[in-house]
């Protein structure tokens, strides 16, 4: 069974589309590329698995629960199954990088004791064990990101979304980045990385979803891409 679908997903602003009857699924542990130019739909795609947007037709299933009905309460569960990596980071200047990636176990009440050994687990998992006393601003970029993503992950989400993650960083960097994300798919995490870095996505050789003025018009298998 899929962990995610979209079946025929539109959604439209007040004087445009932004996504058009999108239809695509996502098998649990499957690591994928959404692409397209600026404007094509990439972000708008993402903020609807996360429930930051609501789709104006169409389904959206997670986990086999139609998201159209999670609300109140429930969105914030909803959102405990799905980490979200940001291109700009989006750390707290005045907290260490352990404090940073606990928050998110800290507003769910989790113990401190417990919130602790996770944090060393999830930072040992991103190579960043011996740094979670420092402060982002002593971090290089891609650390800085390697932290964004211990923060996703610490809940242990079903599916890691990713928008734009190498966008800010060189080559080298971009391709620790990506390595990281496999080794995270490689564990049963699935994993959808919005890119406009042809190049880049096509390295990768995995499967790749482009986006064209808010339409599907291309589900690339990796084979295809060879």
């Amino acid at each position: 069974m899929p962990l995610l679908r979209f079946d025929q997903v539109s959604k439209r602003y007040a004087s445009r589309d932004a996504l058009v009857d999108v239809s695509f699924a996502v098998e649990p542990g499957e690591m994928l590329f959404v692409t397209g130019h600026s404007g094509a739909g990439k972000s708008t795609l993402l903020r609807l698995i996360h429930l930051s947007e609501r789709p104006t037709r169409g389904t959206v299933l997670f986990a086999d629960r139609n998201l159209a009905k999670v609300r109140g309460g429930r969105v914030a569960m909803h959102r405990r199954e799905v980490g979200v990596v940001f291109q700009d980071h989006r750390l707290l200047a005045d907290r260490s990088v352990a404090d940073n990636v606990g928050l998110p176990l800290l507003l769910r009440g989790t113990p401190r004791a417990e919130i602790a050994k996770r944090v060393r687990a999830v930072l040992e998992k991103v190579g960043l064990g011996e740094r979670g006393t420092a402060r982002p601003r002593e971090l290089s970029a891609g650390e800085q990101q390697r932290v964004g993503i211990a923060r996703a992950i610490v809940c242990e989400p079903a599916l890691l979304v990713a928008d734009e993650p190498t966008g800010n960083l060189d080559p080298t960097l971009s391709a620790e980045i990506l390595a990281l994300l496999e080794s995270l798919a490689a564990r049963g995490t699935a994993v959808l990385v919005a890119s406009h870095d042809l190049t880049l996505v096509r390295h990768m050789r995995r499967r790749v979803l482009v986006l064209d003025g808010g339409r599907l018009v291309d589900d690339i298998a990796p084979e295809e891409l060879a």
